[in-house]
């Protein structure tokens, strides 16, 4: 995931209003933690970067127990 244009604007964000938390606090729109939510207007742009980073590996993780998740209900498990 690539910081999005004016990064280091702390009003732009990878918010797409798709706000759903889950159990750990994840939300499932942008893959940000709650508290990654909270913190981005104070972050700075190393910090944010790392946050995208962090997006991205939670995305990845989200969307491998989905497929798998799909793949057993497919297979009759």
């Amino acid at each position: 995931m690539n910081m999005p244009s004016g990064q280091n604007d702390p009003n732009v964000t990878p918010c797409i209003r798709n706000c759903c938390l889950d159990q750990q606090d994840i939300c499932l729109g942008c893959f940000r933690h709650l508290d990654e939510i909270l913190a981005w207007r104070v972050m700075s742009e190393v910090e944010r970067q790392a946050c995208f980073i962090r997006m991205e590996e939670r995305k990845g993780e989200y969307l491998a127990k989905f497929n798998d998740a799909v793949s057993r209900r497919q297979d009759g498990a």
